[in-house]
């Protein structure tokens, strides 16, 4: 099999790189045309439309697999144009191409084409209502996807971290580490997922084969808040020697903390059609991020 992954350099697409290679030959493309070590690589835009056919003629995949996306979820409430031409027209426009070429296509969305209203995990034939751009934006290239015709799997994520790329995990432990104590959100729930645990299953899915086209949520099991989290965070790293001391994470509400954009209160991810169709069982988010800073620590 040979892939094609889009968004080398990012935490999902850093990610795919160790977790595809296994399956075949692996094409990496970033914006610079380098990969970290200034390792060589495609060079590609995904907002670069016209670059898209070429590019495909040219790598010939089975697989595109798209970890590109524009994510600043606060500054796409001043950027739309830019956010959507990152989450919605690329992608749309990569659709269409890998539909004329019979290429598949797997792709990655986001918790936040929901309102955060509900009050059980999201299905994925739930009802979308994002409250913010990049949510709406997102939302789209999901649908551009589906009417392209393109054989194609969209993996709803959330609550995305890693060791590589900012992240919520990377800003606690360098945060934590100048600071006694921490003011975090406890009022919105959601399940942290690491980007090692989505190119896993990822390849596990490619492997095993795509079944009918469509959408199935990726996430690790369970919930928590943003404080939750970064108790765990803390926990976690004294105990494997990450960092000496603990400080002391106090709870906050969102409105004691305001951004540009509003974020959904609520969006854990129901993952029960990937453990009907694919027999894929995600760990808890806690041993999730205990296999992380394992990672870290050795």
């Amino acid at each position: 099999m040979k892939l094609l992954v889009v968004g080398g350099n990012g935490q999902v697409g850093h990610a795919l790189l160790r977790s595809l290679a296994p399956l075949g030959e692996v094409v990496a493309t970033t914006r610079s045309g380098q990969l970290e070590d200034a390792v060589a690589c495609e060079p590609f835009d995904l907002a670069d439309l016209d670059a898209i056919a070429p590019l495909l003629d040219r790598v010939r995949p089975d697989v595109v697999v798209n970890a590109a996306a524009y994510t600043a979820v606060d500054r796409a409430e001043d950027d739309a144009e830019a956010a959507f031409l990152a989450n919605s027209e690329g992608p749309g426009r990569l659709a269409v191409e890998c539909a004329a070429r019979g290429i598949a296509l797997v792709h990655y969305s986001t918790d936040y084409v929901f309102d955060g209203q509900g009050n059980r995990p999201y299905r994925e034939d739930d009802a979308t209502a994002p409250i913010g751009v990049y949510g709406e934006s997102k939302l789209a290239g999901e649908q551009a996807i589906a009417a392209s015709g393109v054989r194609h799997l969209i993996l709803r994520t959330a609550w995305v971290y890693g060791l590589h790329g900012a992240n919520f995990l990377r800003t606690m432990l360098r945060v934590g580490a100048e600071r006694e104590e921490l003011r975090v959100v406890a009022d919105q729930r959601g399940t942290p997922t690491p980007a090692w645990l989505i190119a896993d299953v990822t390849a596990d899915v490619l492997r095993k084969g795509l079944e009918e086209s469509g959408i199935v949520h990726l996430v690790a099991a369970g919930e928590t808040t943003w404080h939750g989290f970064a108790d765990a965070i803390f926990d976690e790293a004294v105990s494997t020697g990450l960092i000496s001391r603990r400080p002391i994470v106090t709870a906050i509400t969102t409105a004691d903390y305001p951004t540009r954009a509003r974020r959904p209160a609520y969006s854990v991810l129901d993952t029960n059609r990937l453990r009907e169709q694919y027999g894929i069982e995600t760990p808890s988010w806690r041993q999730a991020l205990q296999k992380t800073l394992a990672a870290a620590a050795t």
